[in-house]
């Protein structure tokens, strides 16, 4: 069937004005993503650390007895102030005494021979003026009486071992201070050399802390504050006295131990909280928060804020920045100008040009530096 011409006509007019009113339609325009920054501050500013140890005396000494056997007498338990040469525990000497004894005889029959040996040459030597015995015999008399007295004098000193061990039955207090540790019961069995015993000087306590390795040169160079956990608004001033020149083997940490800087004394064992203040930087560096960073080619970057002519007109760029250290939630970087506006939230859903608005209350305000 066939349609006529004017018809045909009508038709196309028709379809040209859809098209030309399709044509004239604006695509619609995405809106604006808002997104969270902070500016870029190269700020000098003192860095706080935080750092949570015990208190411990400078002084802890764990003892044993310096010979093997069964306890029969315990004197401490833990918390007990000691002084120097208390009786800690004692051992069955039963034994040792009957060693004793015997180096005793065997001491006193060495005396004996040497005495007969040394009269044995005296009188060799008198008889050898009238040619009564002949130079091998006195000569015999002379080596007899040397060993004679070379073995006297041995079995002395192994009497005075054997009075010593008796005397390591009773173990002393090597310090004065208190007990920290008990590791024995009467009656146990314990080997020599055996720690049973642990007292701490308590006249000079120390605050105990680890430090990351990271952190060391800068913790060298702070002030320290410490408070108790038991009592968190009072701090005392305290001084480095020593830094472990090697990290521990499963910490990876340096140990450090910090004495009060006006003697006072501390409970041993208790919570400690030490407050580094670190010397001001030298503005090299800035503290934005760790989220805000990226990945550019497999290198630290962030998105950066560039704002345009009209509200709501900003833009976004990834920046490569070089990362100096984390500081808790925070990194510093360098590499940014100062003022510019870093994305600090939702950085995996940006793209190079996209759009944003910022939806901070107060864009330009900096990210304070955290403390631990």
């Amino acid at each position: 069937m066939k349609i006529p011409f004017p018809a045909t006509a009508t038709l196309l007019v028709s379809v040209g004005a859809v098209l030309a009113a399709c044509s004239s339609a604006k695509p619609a325009t995405e809106a604006p993503r808002p997104v969270r920054t902070a500016e870029v501050r190269y700020d000098a500013t003192a860095e706080q650390s935080r750092y949570v140890g015990t208190i411990q005396a400078r002084h802890e000494v764990e003892q044993g007895f310096r010979v093997g056997g069964k306890i029969v007498q315990r004197h401490v338990d833990v918390g007990q102030a000691v002084r120097s040469g208390d009786i800690l525990a004692v051992l069955d000497d039963t034994d040792y005494r009957l060693a004793e004894q015997a180096a005793q005889q065997q001491a006193i029959a060495s005396a004996a021979k040497s005495w007969q040996a040394d009269s044995d040459r005296n009188r060799l030597a008198e008889l050898k003026t009238d040619g009564s015995v002949s130079a091998s015999d006195e000569e015999r008399a002379q080596s007899n009486a040397r060993m004679s007295k070379a073995a006297a004098e041995a079995d002395a000193k192994q009497l005075e071992v054997a009075r010593n061990r008796l005397a390591y039955t009773v173990l002393r207090a090597s310090q004065s201070g208190v007990v920290t540790s008990v590791k024995f019961e009467v009656g146990q069995v314990v080997a020599e050399g055996q720690p049973v015993v642990a007292i701490a000087d308590s006249s000079e306590p120390e605050v105990v802390v680890d430090v990351p390795e990271g952190e060391v040169a800068a913790f060298k160079l702070a002030q320290y504050k410490a408070s108790l956990a038991a009592m968190p608004d009072e701090s005392f001033d305290v001084t480095l006295r020593e830094l472990a020149p090697q990290a521990a083997a499963q910490t990876r940490t340096y140990r450090a131990r910090l004495k009060p800087a006006t003697p006072r004394a501390l409970p041993l064992g208790a919570t400690a909280t030490l407050l580094v203040q670190a010397p001001a930087g030298n503005g090299s560096v800035a503290s934005i928060p760790a989220a805000a960073i990226t990945q550019l080619d497999g290198k630290p970057a962030v998105w950066l804020v560039h704002a345009g002519g009209g509200r709501g007109a900003a833009t976004v760029n990834l920046t490569p920045v070089d990362v100096q250290g984390y500081r808790n939630d925070q990194a510093l970087v360098s590499g940014p100008r100062a003022g510019d506006l870093v994305v600090t939230a939702g950085v995996q859903k940006m793209a190079p040009g996209l759009k944003v608005a910022l939806s901070n209350a107060s864009p330009s305000a900096p990210i304070q530096q955290a403390t631990r």
